[in-house]
Formats: structure tokens, C-alpha cells, sequence
């Protein structure tokens, strides 16, 4: 049976976004609620709903309109230390650590979760979702929209900082005969 998943990355936070800044995770501002309105009726028909655990996910999918279930499995991935800190930063004060963090997704300099890490949990959610779940939707960060994107073209982990996902973009993902496919749209 067949799976389509439509990932939405979610809302941005506004100011954040523009500072790079690990982990923020306000709600969206008002300019950011009325782009969340405009594509809702992009999401309709699914019979499961899923929302990452953080204040912005949640939100998004409410504003939505979507009776999300919390999955924790989509939560961002943890930046440690680093949660809080612009990359500007970072750049300035550890720039061995983020260099390495860059080039070597096992690596967690910052003491939290490797992109490596991130991107075998979200395939382990995507892998993990049943047959006969049939069309769901899922509001997550754009890294988890990355780490799905990662998965389903089987680029692994180090191809991860080559892919890039906007707040708010819609990703749609088919799974059949347990193999992932791309559904560009």
C-alpha cells in the first residue's frame, strides 16, 4: 500500500531566520501567520496529522487548521551548547567547532545531536509510518524536511548541507513497495 507524505517546513520566526540563530523557537509573527493561511488549502484530504513538538510547529499546524498529533521523532535536531547563538557567532568564537560541525555530519561538537544522528531518526520515523496509513501531513523544521529529503533520494548524510529548505516550503514524499520517492509538485 501506498504512503504520500506531505512534509510542510515550518513557519519562520521571523528575525531569527534572518540572524541564523540555533534552536529559536518562537512562534510565528504576524506576517508569518498570514503566509501560513495562504497555503492551507495545499494540505487538504490527509487522514493523519503530525506536528514536531516545538512552539512553531505546533503553531503552524494550528493555524492550519490541522489536528496534529505531537511526534517527537520530528523535533529539530539538538544543538547543545550552540541553542540560542547566531552562527555569526559561533563563526567568531569556535570556528574550529563549527568547521568540523560542517564538514563531518557524525560530528556534535556542540555536544548535542550530529546531522548524522538527525537524519537516522527522521528515516527511522519515515520507515516506521504503516503501510496503510495512506495520505498524512506533517509540519517539522526545515532540517527535518532536509534529513527526509536526504533519506528518501538515499544521498546519506553527507549530502545533508546541500540541500536546502525554506520556512513554509511544501515537500510531498511517496513511499511504495518500501522504497521513498520524491513528489515534486
Amino acid at each position: 500500500m501506498t504512503v504520500r507524505l506531505t512534509l510542510l517546513a515550518a513557519a519562520p520566526t521571523g528575525p531569527a531566520v534572518r540572524a541564523v540563530r540555533f534552536g529559536d523557537d518562537r512562534p510565528p509573527g504576524e506576517h508569518e501567520r498570514e503566509q501560513i493561511l495562504t497555503i492551507a488549502a495545499r494540505l487538504s484530504g490527509a487522514r493523519h496529522h503530525f506536528t514536531a513538538p516545538s512552539a512553531r510547529c505546533r503553531e503552524t499546524a494550528r493555524l492550519l487548521g490541522l489536528p496534529a498529533a505531537v511526534e517527537p521523532d520530528l523535533r529539530d535536531g539538538d544543538m547543545g551548547s550552540w541553542t540560542g547563538r547566531t552562527l555569526d557567532d559561533i563563526a567568531a568564537r569556535d570556528p574550529a567547532s563549527l568547521g568540523a560541525w560542517t564538514a563531518d555530519p557524525d560530528a556534535a561538537p556542540h555536544g548535542g545531536e550530529s546531522v548524522s544522528e538527525l537524519c537516522a531518526r527522521v528515516a527511522r520515523w519515515l520507515d516506521g509510518l504503516p503501510d496503510g496509513t495512506g495520505r498524512a501531513v506533517s509540519v517539522a523544521g526545515p532540517a527535518v524536511v532536509r534529513a527526509a529529503v536526504v533519506h528518501a533520494l538515499g544521498a546519506g548524510p553527507g549530502s545533508f548541507p546541500r540541500v536546502d529548505v525554506l520556512p513554509l516550503a511544501v515537500v510531498r514524499f511517496t513511499r511504495r513497495a518500501g522504497r521513498w520517492n520524491l513528489r515534486l509538485v
